[in-house]
This record gives structure tokens, C-alpha cells and sequence, in this order.
């Protein structure tokens, strides 16, 4: 590329054929849904618990104890890489990363290093001053994929929750004035929170001797779906579930199942899971080879499969990458 090109490329008039940040995830988006929880809370509370989930489902040895490992798991699979190099001062670490640069093949070139405790700004070659671990191919993280399932379960969740409350009998009272109906509501209150009793005045009925109150009528048999929004709470687990990696038979409860059912969702199970295990140890294998660590992950359910292989007499390595 000459001087006028890679004038133009960083510029941002990227020439053809487009580089790799194009072609990998360009079309990609953290958050690729376009419905969402107004509780933010509950969103936040399922991205927390989904994306541990994902960290469950490898198992890393060997990390050297002068490393945080939460943030070396977090800032690979959420950023979706990380650069590990040598330092004068903390010696061997790793650390989040912008790329940058092109080589012929349009893979990144350099890493781009900012963390004010290291001396200036570093721009580091891959390949040569550091090495770089990505758990896709693309170089894109999980967020994405933690995003959508988050949203769908907090919808979920929080529907459910509304049919529940919606779901309930209401009263309907009618008060000459104010401290006759603070006193209404004080009897609901403890009717409701479980007390068998309460006592009130007689004075408080019609003049008929009714009691002062109606019950709102609605069809609650009718409304009430809650039973099946939690029952579409676990197909949507069962789904992330499958994604990532985890074992799951992910399949409607049926009185015939058959086992090849269940051994296709197997297959469907690892297959992701497999491809960012492929591309971690890549990575791996040229950190421990250029700065002498013992660095190694494995895919945690592999004995699962490996048992449920025997017991239906097939070869679980058969059909399978080998990244052992």
C-alpha cells in the first residue's frame, strides 16, 4: 500500500477490498435487538448472570497469579481480545487493546495499548512485541449475544410479573370521606399480607346493613398466562444455553422424545463453543511459546458429552474438532 492509500485509509476512506473490522463486524451490533425492558435493573441483572454463564463454560489453568483473572476473562470475552506482552515494571501482563493496521491477508497488525500506570502510549507489533488472544475469529465479543437473551428474559420476566399482579381479585369501596377510607385500607392491607382476621365498625355498613364494598369482577382465569411466560423463561435459558455451550435437552416436554433428538442438540450445543475454544488456544500457544507461561483452556462439559458418548456407544470425537 503506498503513501497516498494509507493516507486515505487512515483518514477513514477505507479502500477496497474492505479490512477486517469491516468484513468481520461491520453488520455486527452490541445490542442487535430492537424491542427492550424498561426495567433497566432487570436488564442488567440478566446481562450480569448470562455472562457468567458464558465464563462457566471454560475452564482456564495455568494463568499466572500476578494476573486478575476477572479481568482477563472479562476483557476477553467481552471486548473479544487481549494483548499480553512484557513490561520492565509488571513483567509479563496482559491488557485491553485497540488494533489497528493491515497485513495482506486484512488481520490487524498492531495492538494499541492505553492504561496510564504504562508509560506512554504504546503501539506494539503483533506477532513480535505481543501476542494477541481472541476467542472469535471475527474478533468480536459476547455482548451481542448476552444483549438479546437479557432483553428477551427481562420482557419475559417482567411480563409475568404484571399478569400476576393483574392477575389478582380487586375490591371496589365506597367512603364518605377520608378516614373511612384510610380505614378500608387499612383492612385490605392485613387481609392481604396474610392475616385471617380483621375487625372493623359496624357503622362502616349501608344502611341496608351491606358491606360498603364491591369486588371489581374480571375473567382471571382468562388473563392469567403466567404459568406459560415462565414455561417461554426457560425455553429462551434453554436457548442461551444451547448457544454457548452448556448441556441442555432444549426440547418441549413430549411423550415421545426420541434420542436423536436429543443428540442433535448435543451437536448444536458445542458447536460455538468449540470455535471460540479453537480460537483461544491459538492464541494461547503463541503466549506460552514466546513468553514461557503454561497457559491452557478447556471446553468444562467435555467428560459430560464424553460419558453420554459411552452410554449410547458412540465415538464422541468422531464428527468433532479436535483441539485438545
Amino acid at each position: 500500500m503506498d503513501e497516498e492509500e494509507e493516507k486515505k485509509f487512515e483518514s477513514g476512506d477505507k479502500i477496497m477490498p474492505y479490512d477486517y473490522e469491516f468484513i468481520n463486524v461491520y453488520n455486527s451490533s452490541i445490542h442487535p435487538s430492537t424491542v427492550h425492558c424498561r426495567n433497566t435493573a432487570l436488564v442488567n441483572y440478566h446481562s450480569r448472570y448470562l455472562f457468567k454463564k458464558i465464563l462457566s463454560v471454560f475452564d482456564f489453568k495455568g494463568l499466572p497469579e500476578e494476573w486478575a483473572d476477572n479481568y482477563f476473562k472479562y476483557i476477553l470475552f467481552g471486548y473479544g481480545f487481549i494483548a499480553v506482552f512484557d513490561t520492565d515494571r509488571y513483567g509479563v501482563i496482559p491488557q485491553e487493546c485497540g488494533l489497528t493496521g493491515f497485513n495482506v491477508f486484512y488481520q490487524p497488525t498492531e495492538a494499541i495499548i492505553a492504561n496510564p500506570l504504562l508509560p506512554g502510549f504504546q503501539r506494539l507489533n503483533i506477532g513480535s512485541e505481543c501476542e494477541l488472544i481472541k476467542i472469535q475469529p471475527d474478533y468480536h465479543g459476547v455482548i451481542d449475544i448476552v444483549a438479546t437473551y437479557a432483553d428477551l428474559l427481562s420482557l419475559s420476566l417482567e411480563t409475568a410479573g404484571i399478569n400476576l399482579l393483574n392477575s389478582k381479585t380487586s375490591y371496589v369501596f365506597f367512603a364518605e370521606d377520608k378516614a373511612t377510607a384510610e380505614t378500608y385500607k387499612k383492612m385490605y392491607d392485613k387481609l392481604a399480607s396474610g392475616e385471617p382476621m380483621a375487625v372493623i365498625s359496624k357503622n362502616l355498613k349501608t344502611e341496608t346493613g351491606d358491606p360498603n364494598w364491591d369486588i371489581w369482577t374480571q375473567n382471571v382465569g382468562q388473563n392469567y398466562i403466567t404459568d406459560r411466560l415462565l414455561n417461554d423463561y426457560k425455553s429462551i435459558q434453554d436457548q442461551f444455553n444451547t448457544l454457548i455451550g452448556i448441556p441442555n435437552a432444549n426440547t418441549q416436554k413430549r411423550e415421545r422424545l426420541i434420542s436423536s433428538e436429543v443428540e442433535a442438540n448435543d451437536i448444536d450445543t458445542q458447536a460455538l463453543a468449540l470455535i471460540w475454544l479453537e480460537s483461544m488456544k491459538k492464541g494461547i500457544e503463541k503466549v506460552n511459546s514466546r513468553f514461557g507461561l503454561n497457559i491452557s483452556v478447556d471446553y468444562r462439559f467435555r467428560d459430560y458429552y464424553e460419558r453420554e458418548g459411552e452410554e449410547n456407544g458412540n465415538d464422541v470425537n468422531s464428527g468433532t474438532v479436535s483441539v485438545g
